[in-house]
């Protein structure tokens, strides 16, 4: 199956999810089966409910001339914010930044300080000298997640919110402990 979920919003992708897992265990008789997808969140749920009934693998760019590996993941954890974060890490190195990419950075921040039991996603900013009271970043991260900056009419980032965008990736990233070998500088 190719991404089966094309289209469909969160709640959505978590019940086709559970219901093509329900579909692939509850059946002696059901064949092999490879379901690709490029959604995070939808991986994810299938990761979980499968948990070791499948095997699980990244297709990456890499190898020679041009091509593309397996990663075998099988047995890592997989989390949908450090998917997200991923993808933001390398769009922020090629520069092909839209303004919806800052409603994904404030989605990690909240799912970070839900994760570490912050009371706000405020929490995971770190002040800085020029912005002792994380006013900046706060507000450009609350103007950019609302709006008219909708996934749906993508409009890439002028240079100065791209420069933004990284120092406030960056000091993200650098504040919290991700794996560096996911994140390097």
């Amino acid at each position: 199956m190719d991404d089966p979920i094309s289209s469909l919003d969160e709640n959505n992708a978590i019940s086709v999810a559970n219901h093509l897992t329900q579909m692939l265990t509850n059946s002696s008789k059901s064949p092999p089966t490879v379901v690709s997808t490029h959604h995070p969140l939808f991986f994810n749920v299938l990761c979980n409910e499968l948990g070791k009934k499948a095997r699980k693998y990244f297709l990456k760019t890499g190898g020679s001339a041009g091509g593309y590996v397996l990663d075998d993941i099988d047995g890592q954890e997989f989390l949908h914010h450090l998917s997200a974060l991923v993808e933001l890490n390398e769009l922020q190195k090629s520069g092909a930044l839209y303004t919806h990419h800052f409603n994904m950075m404030r989605r990690v921040m909240e799912q970070t300080a839900n994760f570490f039991g912050m009371s706000s996603w405020k929490d995971c900013i770190k002040p800085e000298a020029d912005d002792p009271d994380k006013t900046l970043y706060e507000r450009v991260l609350n103007l950019m997640s609302h709006g008219d900056y909708s996934v749906f009419e993508a409009k890439e980032m002028m240079d100065e919110n791209k420069k933004l965008f990284r120092r406030i990736y960056r000091q993200f990233i650098t504040v919290h402990p991700f794996n560096p070998e996911r994140f390097p500088n």
